[in-house]
């Protein structure tokens, strides 16, 4: 079973053309680096893949089967691999890279917030709590 243009009904197109004038995927490749060099040639594809899933609202890494095969997936040239694959690439991050992700929130939350020219944000900070399966 494939949710056949589930992405492209949810935005997932703006969602990476957004991320790509922005240079967040840049900025993830260049800043996130593995001390393995096969996870840091596997880490955009993850990446994308797990991006997409959140953004759809997938909760188990089962689930991402779903994409497999949308079309607009294989457009923006994201293979999605089998759930335990992205859990052994999740479980490669470490106290140090899981900083080099937030370092990269940052960065990407400034040049957003530059970009806006807002003369004030307000952050919500509430104490909801989402449970979560696996690790």
């Amino acid at each position: 079973m494939i949710a056949k243009n589930l992405t492209s009904n949810a935005g997932i197109f703006l969602l990476f053309e957004n991320a790509k004038t922005n240079g967040i995927f840049e900025l993830i490749d260049s800043d996130l680096v593995f001390d393995n060099k096969s996870t840091n040639k596997i880490k955009m594809n993850h990446i994308k893949t797990m991006l997409c899933g959140h953004f759809i609202g997938i909760d188990k890494l089962e689930r991402l089967k779903l994409l497999q095969g949308d079309p607009l997936i294989n457009e923006f040239d994201i293979s999605v691999k089998e759930p335990e694959t992205v859990s052994r690439f999740l479980g490669n991050f470490s106290y140090k890279t899981t900083q080099m992700f937030r370092e990269i929130n940052f960065k990407v939350f400034k040049k957003l917030l530059c970009k806006s020219k807002l003369t004030s944000i307000i952050i919500d900070i509430d104490s909801s709590v989402v449970n979560v399966e696996g690790h």
